[in-house]
């Protein structure tokens, strides 16, 4: 253990993991802790089912109705994966997708005065929703049609648009565009969680948009994808990737100490030996001296025996509740993936529910998500602090990731690791550095 590594990774969330994937393949040796016996931290999936019911206190074993305990992996933090996003480009670039099988999410719905309604995104799609009326559709169509033209390069797609200075907000009355179509497109297909971006550039929304819709287009059903056998098969995968390159693993390891010398990380004292180093990834658990609390998620995972109604039973969606339809400032996310995921018994759905807490009594805040699950067979419910650094590391070579956020997409996380990893290297990531060989797109992801 008295040696010296280039970087020392503490915590295996997805961050932390790809990171360690990324610094090993640069050729830097690399040493990777957790307090834990498992990987995923704080993004773990939970096996068997007895372990989720003892996490969350809840007496006695999980009915015989539910089968057996190890057909279950359920996800603590839920996300899906934007089929053209940029944690897909990590996957494929760096061949992870070796050790994964993923399939496509079946439906993308968005809620609207009490039901749900499925995610117009194609010209097509939009004549036919039931989320507007006939001239509104038109000019939504119009819209659609402008977004998948435009072309910063090419002045003529603009349509005398400046992409900087023109704000979202004026993009949507430029096409007569009403609050409720702007409900939906900012937040069921850009993906904004707030409404924020409607006084910013337009040029992150049309990018927003563009990338739902190319996710969209890659297998047709929805612009998202799943792992099989949950997401802690994702840190185990770039695990694999840093171990192939030399990066060393070890779980079970208590932390005693990060060790500082003349403000600057030197190394990592565990069980009396230290670790030397010169550069520390970690999560916020681990130096909460360094961090803030920015916040807090309310997560509620359900265990049913059913789809979720008015999805014309499929075994997998996302539904999107905008804040403004439930008079919140933040909006209110579903994911549903059942027994066709290999994470749940036959029969069985897993449901998880989350939004940003804003008040006194977050259950209530998530009441609207959880009316259209009933009938719920069991409920864990979470509510975790969200933390981001206040330390960016160019000193101290602490490098810290913030926690997940209330999304169901890992575009927020990547963004995070290509922050960290400028801040490490003083350059910014490239896609490109990370490649080891051309592969096709994932085997069982058009199934």
């Amino acid at each position: 253990m008295n040696e010296e590594y280039d970087v020392i990774v503490l915590g295996t969330g997805l961050t932390e993991c790809i990171l360690s994937g990324i610094m090993s393949v640069k050729g830097k040796r690399v040493l990777h802790m957790d307090r834990n016996s498992y990987y995923g931290a704080e993004s773990a999936s939970i096996t068997p089912l007895e372990d989720l019911y003892k996490r969350f206190n809840i007496p006695g074993n999980p009915p015989d109705s539910m089968g057996k305990g190890r057909d279950w992996n359920v996800d603590l933090i839920p996300k899906f994966l934007m089929a053209n996003g940029q944690l897909v480009r990590m996957l494929l670039i760096t061949q992870v997708t070796r050790y994964l099988d993923f399939k496509v999410i079946e439906g993308s719905y968005v809620y609207k005065g009490g039901k749900i309604h499925k995610v117009p995104s194609t010209e097509t799609e939009a004549l036919a929703s039931s989320l507007m009326g006939l001239f509104e559709k038109r000019r939504f169509r119009k819209f659609l049609i402008f977004v998948s033209n435009f072309d910063e390069n090419d002045p003529k797609t603009m349509e005398d648009v400046d992409p900087q200075k023109t704000t979202m907000r004026a993009i949507f009355q430029k096409f007569s565009l009403g609050q409720e179509v702007m409900d939906f497109t900012g937040h069921s297909l850009a993906l904004y969680r707030t409404d924020d971006y409607l006084d910013q550039p337009c040029i992150q929304t049309i990018n927003r948009i563009k990338l739902y819709s190319e996710s969209l287009a890659r297998y047709g059903k929805s612009p998202y994808l799943y792992p099989l056998y949950g997401l802690g098969e994702l840190p185990q995968g770039f695990a694999r990737l840093s171990a192939i390159y030399g990066g060393t693993y070890m779980l079970n390891k208590p932390i005693e100490e990060i060790v500082i010398e003349k403000g600057k990380v030197v190394g990592v004292k565990s069980e009396g030996e230290i670790a030397r180093c010169k550069q520390l990834i970690c999560d916020p658990s681990y130096v909460m001296d360094r961090v803030r609390k920015v916040g807090q998620v309310i997560r509620v995972i359900c265990i049913m025996n059913h789809p979720i109604a008015n999805t014309g039973d499929i075994n997998s969606c996302q539904i999107i509740i905008p804040q403004n339809q439930v008079n919140r400032k933040h909006d209110i996310y579903v994911c549903m993936i059942s027994f066709a995921h290999n994470v749940a018994a036959q029969g069985k759905y897993i449901a998880i529910a989350s939004t940003t807490v804003e008040t006194g009594n977050p259950e209530k805040e998530i009441k609207p998500a959880l009316d259209l699950l009933e009938p719920i067979e069991q409920k864990f419910v979470s509510i975790s602090d969200q933390y981001e650094p206040t330390d960016a590391g160019t000193d101290s070579q602490i490098f810290i990731s913030r926690t997940y956020d209330a999304t169901t997409h890992f575009e927020t996380t990547c963004d995070d690791i290509k922050d960290i990893y400028r801040r490490m290297t003083g350059s910014d990531f490239n896609f490109a550095e990370m490649e080891r060989g051309k592969q096709d797109i994932f085997g069982d992801a058009a199934e």
